[in-house]
């Protein structure tokens, strides 16, 4: 009995040891986020803390203006990995990105799907904004530039009619809220995963209400982005918010630098997809971090250490995306 318990402690003490990091690994290196109050800052500040303590690579997290700017971080190599949503990654791709326009995004790849972030709405409750269409000639926080909110958001309201007049703001998710709850805009848009923690404050903080799309304002910002697809976010997300909120949304994946070494990508995949519970405590956002939404991505080709964590789990990767 002692013996049989002693090899079950040496196989535990086994199991829990953390991966040993290759001669081929970088010793350190950047994850493109986004905004601090905006989901992409919370997720990858605990992922990077995941990585650096289970793999040994000592992974930092970068604030940046957002999946716009994180796609071209990656392709020049200034990031070896970054969060993405896949509208500005298949824009970027096709060499349609506003930072490095004519310049097809060759070099990045995809790691794996996280979640999907939907538009989201909010005025003060003494605001007389009830309606999309209240917006009209106000004064409209959008994000940070560069980000998704500011990129698709700008783009509803540049296109969409009844909007010619709109002022657009540009500000990190924290400072719009603020921005907001001090009368220097009218209404804070944006766009991240749920419940967003600018959001969630400023929820707590004031009375705030949440603006919901009505058909004719979805049905426009469909048409506007193909990418998205309706979305609806349940009651009591937030505080203030007693009712299911209808929006679109799009989805969102790790994505990583070509040059990633193949065996790194592997376990950086492995890490997300078979640390559920964990990657929920990082941020409940992560309750759609499943392998089997690997699929909805159509746009990004996968890195070669991903493609061999999903084929071993059981998971298709279509031939072209590889």
């Amino acid at each position: 009995m002692k013996l049989k318990l002693a090899l079950l402690a040496s196989l535990a003490a086994f199991v829990a040891q953390p991966v040993m990091a290759q001669d081929d690994w970088p010793s350190s290196f950047n994850v493109g986020t986004g905004s601090q109050g905006g989901t992409y800052f919370v997720y990858g500040s605990g992922f990077a803390s995941m990585i650096s303590e289970e793999l040994g690579v000592n992974a930092s997290v970068e604030i940046t203006g957002g999946p716009v700017q994180n796609v071209t971080l990656v392709e020049t190599g200034d990031h070896l990995m970054g969060f993405v949503t896949l509208g500005p990654a298949d824009e970027a791709i096709k060499g349609e990105s506003p930072l490095m326009p004519g310049v097809p995004h060759e070099n990045v790849r995809a790691l794996f799907p996280m979640y999907q972030t939907p538009l989201q709405a909010a005025v003060l409750a003494s605001s007389d904004i009830e309606t999309f269409q209240d917006m009209a000639g106000k004064r409209i926080g959008v994000g940070p530039a560069g980000g998704t909110s500011a990129t698709y958001w700008t783009r509803f309201f540049e296109n969409a009619e009844g909007y010619e007049d709109v002022t657009i703001s540009n500000a990190g998710g924290s400072d719009t809220a603020g921005q907001l709850k001090d009368g220097l805009i009218d209404a804070f848009v944006y766009a991240a995963g749920l419940p967003t923690g600018a959001y969630a404050q400023l929820a707590v903080e004031n009375d705030v209400r949440f603006i919901s799309m009505d058909d004719e304002t979805l049905n426009a910002m469909l048409e506007i982005v193909p990418a998205m697809s309706p979305f609806t976010i349940p009651a009591d997300t937030y505080e203030d918010q007693p009712e299911d909120l209808q929006t679109t949304s799009l989805w969102n994946f790790a994505i990583a630098n070509a040059s990633m070494p193949e065996d790194l990508a592997y376990e950086i995949t492995a890490l997300a997809m078979e640390n559920h519970e964990r990657m929920v405590q990082n941020h409940a956002a992560a309750a759609e971090t499943l392998p089997e939404n690997v699929t909805m991505n159509s746009v990004v080709p996968f890195h070669p250490g991903a493609v061999r964590w999903f084929e071993e789990n059981g998971y298709e990767i279509a031939e072209n995306l590889k």
